[in-house]
């Protein structure tokens, strides 16, 4: 029997109507969808229309072969629902599971709101929110990457009530922000924090190939792979995620009321954004071992060993169903 979830806000979690800007949906460099996928859009109580694109399980027609709970993907800066499309929705669809990856506002073929930013946490927690109680009847897994994970992590500490199988943290911003990272760099990694800033802050990664690769890639990826998902960022992001600063004083995430819920804590070794002791925050945060991938980098998703990842969240998956 299915089980609907009933998504009950906090007060601080309501959203109010924002009116769109004047422009066109579509990215100047629009993502083309693989097979099996399809874009729709989910439109929020704002009336702003949030891009998904959408994987249904391919064991879906064979009741006997088994399906897990739905997927929902979350990314981070400078990204859009495409970047879980290209390879972990044919994988994890594959593998027997629905994925619904999201666009937040003002990202990939998402609406845009008014403002300089596209959002903050509480009102982007309150859009996944949304999504999950008026389209999926079983309790979801959430999977989160970088500033996504930051994201989910202050859904799930402000939801009421609700079943989930778990969340996946990939590569996530930890519980306190990125202020530590950033002056960890700064008194530990000078050159690495004067990179970071640039590439990110400035958005030097968006013109520089080198540094694209850098920041989020691993050394071996091929340039035209490189070029092409440059391409594709630069278009993700039409305004900022957040305002950080504003961001800030919503920081640290209050614990997880539901403890039942199972969290993966997963790094990769070559991250040039999230260090170490970033990832281990976040593991002793939800009382977990972290998982750190040698070999990969910041988008575990795209790299060129983007499988590696992929398996592991696919067992720890697969125990979450036993």
């Amino acid at each position: 029997m299915a089980i609907v979830l009933s998504i009950q806000h906090l007060p601080k979690m309501t959203l109010n109507p924002i009116a769109v800007l004047n422009e066109p949906r579509k990215t100047r460099v629009p993502y083309e969808l693989k097979q099996g996928q399809s874009r729709v859009f989910h439109q929020l109580p704002s009336g702003l229309n949030m891009e998904v694109i959408v994987q249904k399980s391919v064991k879906e027609k064979n009741p006997d072969s088994g399906k897990g709970p739905p997927l929902v993907f979350v990314h981070g800066s400078y990204h859009s629902a495409w970047c879980w499309a290209e390879h972990w929705l044919p994988f994890f669809s594959n593998s027997g599971f629905d994925c619904f990856a999201l666009s937040l506002l003002g990202q990939g073929e998402s609406d845009t709101p008014s403002g300089t930013v596209a959002g903050s946490l509480q009102t982007h927690a309150g859009d996944v929110a949304d999504f999950i109680e008026r389209n999926l009847s079983l309790p979801p897994v959430l999977l989160g990457h970088s500033f996504g994970g930051l994201i989910i992590q202050y859904y799930l500490a402000n939801m009421r009530n609700e079943l989930h199988y778990g969340a996946a943290l990939i590569c996530s911003v930890p519980p306190s922000g990125n202020s530590g990272l950033v002056w960890r760099y700064l008194f530990s990694k000078p050159i690495a924090a004067f990179k970071v800033t640039r590439s990110l802050a400035a958005k030097a990664f968006q013109t520089s190939l080198s540094l694209c690769r850098e920041t989020f890639f691993s050394a071996t990826m091929e340039d035209n792979l490189v070029l092409r998902y440059q391409e594709l960022m630069k278009e993700s992001s039409r305004v900022p995620l957040f305002d950080l600063r504003k961001l800030n004083e919503s920081l640290p995430v209050p614990k997880m009321t539901d403890c039942s819920t199972e969290i993966l804590v997963l790094g990769a070794k070559d991250d040039f954004i999230v260090d170490a002791e970033g990832l281990n925050e976040t593991g002793r945060f939800y009382n977990v071992k972290p998982i750190c991938i040698e070999g990969v980098a910041h988008d575990m998703m795209l790299d060129c060993s983007w499988g590696e990842g992929a398996n592991v969240i696919l067992s720890w998956l697969n125990g979450l169903n036993r």
